[in-house]
């Protein structure tokens, strides 16, 4: 009676399953994509820092810490010198506009020059080219390498940026809604 009834309960799921009332579950994932997973890592830090520099108001751009540091908008100028990386990758190194520049607009819209030509160097990364070696630096790396000190870089600073937030009662683009 028991297999009776185990068959017929196999039976019945299988009929459904293929009458289409039991979703078809999808194959396991494959390994994760080292292309991905990097340009996941890119969009987070990116759209982190846009928003730290866009909601830092302008009177705090020159706020700094303590003495022997960057003022706030040093650092977003800092890292919209990712420009010289990101288009020599892309073919033709570019300078910063953010050179000289204090006014937060200015700094902003380096910032998000700096992201667009970034933008172009990640988008052609693959899993299949992550290992080329390109030129950067000195001599020759492999892309995903340049690409990923890109990320930390950015990171790394956009973590100092956070204390400078915190320090002026604003909460970091990273931390909202928790």
């Amino acid at each position: 009676m028991k297999k009776t009834l185990a068959l017929l309960a196999i039976a019945v799921a299988a009929s459904f399953a293929t009458a289409g009332f039991i979703a078809a579950q999808p194959p396991p994932p494959g390994p994760p994509s080292v292309a991905a997973t990097l340009k996941a890592g890119y969009e987070r830090i990116k759209t982190n820092f846009m928003k730290a520099a866009e909601k830092m108001p302008e009177d705090q751009y020159n706020f700094k810490p303590a003495d022997g540091v960057e003022t706030f908008g040093q650092r977003v100028a800092h890292i919209a010198n990712q420009m010289g990386t990101c288009s020599a990758l892309n073919g033709a190194r570019k300078p910063s506009s953010a050179v000289g520049k204090t006014a937060k607009a200015d700094l902003v819209a380096a910032l998000k020059e700096s992201f667009d030509e970034c933008d172009k160097a990640f988008a052609v990364l693959t899993d299949a080219n992550a290992l080329e070696n390109i030129a950067a630096g000195r001599g020759q790396q492999p892309r995903v390498n340049v690409l990923y000190g890109i990320v930390v870089h950015a990171n790394e600073v956009y973590g100092a940026m956070g204390v400078y937030m915190r320090v002026k009662g604003l909460v970091p683009p990273s931390s909202e809604g928790r």
